[in-house]
């Protein structure tokens, strides 16, 4: 049985010894690879419960002058509620559904980004998969903000060659 105490130091090889930087073609290259989400503005944004009527929800993005907002659970997102959601599930039934919950109508389970991710990922999750607001999330799972694709520009506008 080797005892690790008794190693030898000078055997010890550093994995990473070998290891040659990645080099980018400009600066936009490299933040989009490295820089991590939580660099970009992901606040203010709007919340509400899941027991939130629809017609407070609508309120809540007439009031704040947005067009989406973070359904949550305490710190917890369970979905997002847009004006598109508002135009396709309530508009034609709202006298219907005003006062039932917004957990009814809200998108559920969201394209979310993560803190730690790149800011490729953002642009990937707004470009690719066409989200136009993108739940930003902590390690540990709970709300931190919401990207759009206004505040990932104004963030990449920074760093253009």
């Amino acid at each position: 049985m080797n005892d690790p105490s008794q190693a030898d130091p000078d055997a010890f090889e550093d994995p990473l010894s070998n290891y040659e930087p990645v080099e980018y073609e400009s600066e936009l290259h490299r933040v989009l690879a490295e820089e991590p989400i939580s660099e970009i503005q992901s606040t203010p944004c709007v919340q509400v419960g899941k027991e939130a009527s629809v017609r407070d929800a609508i309120e809540a993005l007439n009031k704040s002058k947005v067009s989406s907002l973070l359904v949550v659970e305490g710190t917890k997102l369970v979905g997002i509620f847009t004006e598109r959601d508002v135009l396709e599930q309530v508009a034609g039934q709202f006298p219907k559904i005003a006062d039932s919950p917004v957990l009814d109508v809200m998108t559920p389970n969201p394209t979310v980004v993560y803190e730690s991710d790149p800011v490729g990922t953002a642009v990937a999750a707004i470009a690719v998969a066409g989200h136009r607001h993108v739940p930003v999330l902590r390690i540990d799972g709970t709300v931190m903000g919401i990207v759009s694709p206004r505040r990932v520009l104004s963030f990449l506008e920074k760093h253009l060659d």
